[in-house]
This record gives structure tokens, sequence and C-alpha cells, in this order.
């Protein structure tokens, strides 16, 4: 154990060195994008009610953890396969879970400070009152943690310009064709019943519940399907990982 918390700490400070100068221009557009989704969609809609209002609030920091696990994350593990950064961390004598792990710690607190500003704007400019769940952490990890491994499965998994190609599709999936920001009743009916199993009506839901304390309670298959959806994506990670060439 001593061993492994050892690599981890020295991986996370290797990872930061070695991420510089694109972290905080990452940390930067996540924040614009967060704080932009809030205060630009309203812009495209005549009248903001409340329930408007708490979409938006609550769907921003989703849509900018999607960002941060879904595309920047695997766009960047593409370049170092190119640069030949991912092949050196294969080789380093350090167990392959320290370095998932210290690359999930990175992205993670370079997603917080943006989900931060994003409900502070939320807030201030639809004067919401928010009710904070005691769960509210562990969602957020949760969401943070299925958009980061799933980014992560299709960067390891996949070369690096289907890499590219994925991760821009799923940020345009998120952001106009996933409940995140508006109620999911407006969509098809066959896609909605596609975002039953698709995890990001789940992440919005998973926050915007732990936000909002709704008094029904907070609903377990969220939960659930980000739980198996962050499982994949872990098992794939790993896999390709440990994989010999």
């Amino acid at each position: 154990m001593r061993t492994w918390l050892r690599s981890y700490l020295l991986l996370i400070r290797w990872t930061a060195l070695r991420l510089r100068f694109v972290l905080p221009l990452v940390l930067v557009v996540q924040t614009f994008l967060a704080v932009g989704v809030v205060i630009g969609f309203a812009y495209l809609m005549p009248s903001v009610d409340p329930a408007t209002a708490l979409y938006l609030s609550t769907g921003a920091p989703t849509l900018g953890l999607i960002t941060i696990g879904m595309v920047m994350a695997p766009q960047l593990v593409a370049q170092s396969k190119t640069e030949g950064t991912f092949t050196y961390n294969r080789t380093l004598p350090v167990p392959r879970t320290a370095v998932l792990a210290a690359d999930l710690t990175t992205w993670l607190g370079t997603g917080a400070p943006g989900l931060v500003l994003g409900l502070l704007t939320a807030t201030l400019r639809f004067d919401l009152h928010l009710r904070v769940s005691p769960l509210v952490v562990p969602a957020i990890l949760l969401v943070a943690l299925t958009t980061t491994t799933v980014g992560f499965a299709i960067a390891y998994a996949a070369p690096p310009a289907v890499t590219s190609l994925v991760s821009q599709a799923l940020v345009f999936i998120a952001l106009m064709f996933s409940p995140v920001t508006f109620p999911a009743e407006r969509l098809p009916g066959w896609l909605e019943d596609v975002h039953q199993a698709l995890p990001f009506q789940s992440m919005a839901q998973v926050v915007r519940e732990a936000l909002t304390s709704p008094p029904g309670g907070i609903s377990a298959l969220p939960y659930a399907v980000l739980a198996a959806w962050s499982t994949a994506g872990l098992v794939i990670t790993l896999r390709v990982m440990t994989r010999r060439e």
C-alpha cells in the first residue's frame, strides 16, 4: 500500500508537470463553457421560467464535466500516443492502477473550479435557491468519474484519429441532443428511450437532484447507470494498460 501511494503521488506530480501548460487552458475553457451555457443559452429563449433556469443551472456544470472527461482528456491521451508519452508511461515500474488513479485525480481537480463558478453564475443570474443534498459530493464525483473513465476507455482502445472524431461527436450529442439542459420529454420517443441507457441523462439527473433535493427523494437508477458505465470504462482502460504488446 505504501509503495502504491508513493507511486500515485509521484505520478500526479509527473502528470501536472507534463501538462503544466495545458491544464490552465483546459480550466479556462471548461469555466467559460459552464458560465456560457448559463448566460448564452438563456438568450435563445424568449423567457426563462424557474424550471428552465433550473435545467440550465444544473446542466451547465454537467456539460463542463462531460467536456473535460469525454473530450479534452481523451484528446490529450491521443496526443500522448502520437508523441510516445503513452508508451513511456506503460513502461514505468509502477502499478497500472496508480497511473490511472493519478490521471483521474488530475482531471477531476481540473474540472472542479469551473463547476463551482458555473453554479455561482447560475445562482446569481437566475436568483436560484438550491437545496443541496449531502450526496452532492459523491454525485459530482461519480459523474466526473464516469465521464473520465469512458473518455479514457475510448482513447486507450482506439487510434488517435478515431479518438478525436468520437470525442467531438460526443460533445455535439451532449450539447444538442441530450436531456442535460432541457427535459427528456422534449425529445422524440425513440431518442428518449435511447437516453435511458446512455449516461448523459443520468449525469444531468444525478447533479440536478443532488443540488435541489426533490420532494420525492433522489432516484437510485441514475446512480446505477453511471456505476455501470464507469465500471465498463475502468475495465476497458485497465485491460489496455496491462495488455502486452
